[in-house]
């Protein structure tokens, strides 16, 4: 496995093409069948890879098998409709394994 420290954006083009003008990578796909072979060669060449959640819902089984990883991280971020919940979703549940605890209950 090589080291990359590239900084990757996957999902549709409204969404992600701002991404390029601050230099990350960027990738468009507008649904999960487009965007699984994409995600899975980022995944060996990224190690933080930003995929908008419609995208992410979509490649649920897909994006869990990277979540005990060290790279790449996958993080998701809302796309050009507005969030879903799912990166604070994500985020709730990666506490609770590192802490043992939902310390984000309000």
């Amino acid at each position: 496995m090589s080291e990359s420290f590239a900084i990757s954006v996957l999902g549709d083009r409204g969404s992600v093409l701002g991404f390029r003008a601050i230099g990350l990578d960027t990738h468009f796909a507008e649904t999960p069948d487009e965007a699984r072979p994409i995600l899975k060669k980022l995944a060996r060449d990224s190690a933080i890879i930003y995929i908008t959640e419609n995208l992410a819902a979509g490649l649920k089984s897909d994006i869990d098998a990277y979540t005990d990883r060290v790279t790449p991280a996958i993080i998701t971020i809302p796309g050009k409709s507005g969030s879903l919940g799912l990166g604070m979703s994500q985020l709730k549940s990666a506490v609770e394994r590192a802490v043992g605890a939902n310390i984000l209950e309000t």
